[in-house]
């Protein structure tokens, strides 16, 4: 039995970047002599036990033979005479397919290494095609190592342009795409991985409400980049910059899906783009399982991002309203998420990056008054019901006004 360390830990010990999980192959064993020494089976396609005390994943090396369209169309096959390279070369890319022995010898029969340092993403073999799940893994590497001068080797850009061309991407599992898209959000760069989806064609078939943005203009005196697509990419910039958060990242990503609906004729302007976009987000969002709190999030931005952008002109009633269509009183903190990315677009524009954006200081402060309303005391004056409503309402509005007309000095000054 021979235990190799692999994958990402190999990897980016050989770059110098962090990493927090380990993985393991091991070879020559079999499932009954893992069991005799206490790891525990949780492979449910092929056999992978944890460690009996560092809880880490030990995956019998294997071979894998397609079967079938998509990523689980895999029969696989783990026997004590699979080798360590009959194990490699069925991974993606050849900076994941080098192996670390116990003594911190590596086994790099695809030259990885090399691939490390010429900073290439590089498909191991033509069976990287089998699997359309690698399209999205090589785009999310790519958004990962950008930083730091990787790009993707022209061949295997080929490789996952003739992927999509032949159906293949057709056949992505929506729990998976998600699962690879959310990771991308969470990388420096994510910007990087949907651009290269559309470089590959795998951005139509993904996401093809994104995709339609690309060539559709916007007035250039509010977008000097014009191209609404080319702003959806800024905008995400720009919330990578205010946010790890990644419903505020996927919520910058799709708030202006509505612009594509806009018909030609129409250009470059977008009147009620921000409803349009409400029917396609959701589309979007069930077709990919994206988490509830990231589509209501991206729902709000869509929606209201307009009114956030023009706080300022508002009336003391429609700040009111906002709050209370966007459930300001009641979920502040995703008020706070909401405003972010209403931030993130403003500054998503050729120009504009360093701009200031004031409207959410005067929000929060807006949303703050409207909490300090004592409602018990309305209570105890005899209100209740739709009376105590109305009560507290003007009461709200009162100090709204206040700080209205304060405000409006402060700019005026």
């Amino acid at each position: 039995m021979q235990v190799y360390l692999v994958g990402g830990a190999v990897r980016d010990k050989l770059l110098g970047y962090p990493y927090h999980e380990r993985d393991w192959v091991v070879v020559g064993a079999t499932p009954e002599a893992m069991l005799a020494q206490g790891f525990t089976p949780v492979g449910k396609d092929f056999p992978v036990f944890l460690h009996p005390n560092t809880k880490e994943e030990y995956a019998l090396a294997r071979t894998e033979r397609k079967t079938a369209p998509g990523y689980t169309g895999f029969a696989f096959h783990a026997s004590p005479d699979v080798s360590l390279e009959d194990d490699l070369i069925r991974r993606d890319l050849t900076i994941n397919a080098i192996a670390e022995d116990e003594q911190g010898r590596l086994s790099d029969p695809f030259n990885g290494a090399q691939d490390i340092r010429d900073k290439k993403l590089r498909h191991v073999s033509d069976a990287f095609s089998e699997d359309p799940v690698r399209i999205l893994r090589t785009a999310r590497f790519a958004a990962r190592y950008h930083h730091l001068g990787f790009t993707v080797a022209e061949s295997t850009m080929a490789l996952m342009h003739a992927m999509v061309e032949d159906g293949e991407a057709d056949h992505l599992v929506a729990e998976r795409a998600w699962k690879e898209m959310s990771r991308a959000l969470g990388e420096r760069n994510p910007e990087v991985f949907f651009t290269l989806l559309k470089t590959c064609g795998a951005l139509a078939k993904i996401l093809p409400e994104l995709n339609r943005l690309f060539g559709v203009p916007q007035p250039p005196e509010h977008h000097p980049e014009i191209d609404t697509g080319e702003h959806s990419l800024m905008v995400l910039q720009q919330a990578c910059r205010l946010s790890t958060d990644t419903c505020v990242r996927f919520a910058a990503l799709v708030h202006d899906l509505g612009k594509g609906e806009t018909p030609p004729d129409k250009w470059p302007r977008h009147i009620n783009h921000e409803q349009l976009g409400l029917p396609l987000i959701k589309t979007l969002c069930k077709r990919l399982a994206v988490p509830n709190d990231c589509r209501d999030l991206a729902l709000l931005a869509a929606q209201f991002h307009t009114h956030v952008h023009r706080a300022f002109e508002l009336r003391p009633a429609t700040v009111l309203k906002l709050l209370k269509q966007t459930d300001a009183l009641r979920r502040p903190e995703r008020f706070a998420q909401l405003l972010l990315t209403c931030e993130a677009d403003s500054r998503g524009r050729t120009g504009f990056e360093a701009r200031d954006y004031p409207q959410p200081g005067y929000l929060h402060r807006a949303l703050e008054l409207c909490q300090t309303v004592d409602v018990k005391a309305l209570v105890a004056k005899g209100y209740q019901g739709a009376e105590l409503g109305a009560a507290i309402d003007a009461e709200r509005l009162q100090k709204l006004e206040a700080l209205k007309q304060q405000t409006d000095k402060e700019r005026q000054a």
